[in-house]
C-alpha cells in the first residue's frame, strides 16, 4: 500500500522557517518524481516544487523561488521542503504527491499525503 505522510507543519511568525518532511512507503521511492503542492484557504491547489528521482534536478514556483528548498533522501524514502523567509501568503495545507505524468505543462499525481498545515502569522 502506497503511503505518503507529511510532518513538520506548524505556526510561525513572518520571516521564520519550517522544515517539512514526507515519509514514503509501499513503493520504490527512488523511481518517482515527487512534488510539493499547497492549498491555501479558499483557493485551488498550487504547485510548489518538483524533485526528480535522483534529487539532482529541482524546480520551484516563482512564488517560493529563493526561499524554499526541496530535497530528497532516497535511502530514507523521504522528501523534504525547507522553507525560509516565510510570508503570511505561504499559509496553506502542504501536500507531497507522487508524480504519475507530466502532460501539457501540468503534473498529474496518483498519490497524495494527508497534508500538514503551515500558518504564518504575527
Amino acid at each position: 500500500e502506497v503511503q505518503l505522510v507529511e510532518s513538520g507543519g506548524g505556526m510561525v511568525q513572518p520571516g521564520g522557517s519550517l522544515r517539512l518532511s514526507c515519509a514514503a512507503s509501499g513503493f520504490t521511492f527512488s523511481s518517482y518524481d515527487m512534488n510539493w503542492v499547497r492549498r491555501a484557504p479558499g483557493k485551488g491547489p498550487e504547485w510548489v516544487s518538483a524533485t526528480h528521482t535522483g534529487g539532482d534536478s529541482t524546480y520551484y514556483a516563482d512564488s517560493v523561488k529563493g526561499r524554499f528548498t526541496a530535497s530528497r533522501d532516497n535511502a530514507k524514502n523521504t522528501l523534504y521542503l525547507q522553507m525560509n523567509s516565510l510570508k503570511p501568503e505561504d499559509t496553506a495545507l502542504y501536500y507531497c504527491a507522487r508524480v504519475s505524468a507530466y502532460r501539457q505543462r501540468r503534473y498529474e499525481y496518483d498519490y497524495w499525503g494527508q497534508g500538514t498545515q503551515v500558518t504564518v502569522s504575527s
